[in-house]
């Protein structure tokens, strides 16, 4: 087994939610829209279909009102355990990621923990330095844990 370590960021959370509405709020436009990306970002959707081959294709706008396009393809759906997504600017992009989301029931919460790949080190480090990846998933799961919860109120 091929160690990829230096090509890795991994993102967990606890959320004090049940694990089939965690997993749900990744389905639907309507929800990723209310939740997804970095704190201060809003999600504007192009295209959404959640299913195998399904893609998602979105702009994220940051506090500086810088926009970036985004383009996720779903490569794997197993409900409520797991997704894995192929994750770029847009279709064909050499760099896209992978990313394996996985929800894992935790007494009466779910952990949710995203597991992203890059295809080089030197794009793990660049999205980890320019880009603040790590602090950045962290503050998605913490949106997507303020969603769930205040849908659950």
């Amino acid at each position: 087994m091929t160690d990829t370590s230096d090509r890795e960021i991994v993102v967990a959370r606890v959320i004090a939610a049940p694990r089939e509405r965690v997993f749900e709020a990744f389905t639907e436009e309507r929800h990723l829209s209310q939740w997804w990306g970095p704190e201060g970002f809003t999600t504007t959707t192009r295209s959404f279909v959640f299913a195998v081959g399904g893609v998602w294709e979105f702009t994220m706008r940051g506090l500086d009102g810088v926009e970036y396009p985004e383009w996720i393809v779903w490569e794997e759906i197993a409900r409520p355990e797991r997704i894995t997504l192929l994750h770029g600017e847009h279709e064909g992009d050499p760099n896209a990621f992978t990313t394996v989301l996985s929800f894992t029931t935790d007494g009466a919460a779910t952990r949710v923990e995203l597991r992203t790949l890059f295809p080089r080190k030197a794009l793990r480090d660049e999205a980890a330095e320019k880009y603040h990846a790590v602090e950045g998933g962290n503050q998605t799961l913490a949106g997507l844990d303020a969603y769930v919860t205040a849908a659950a109120s």
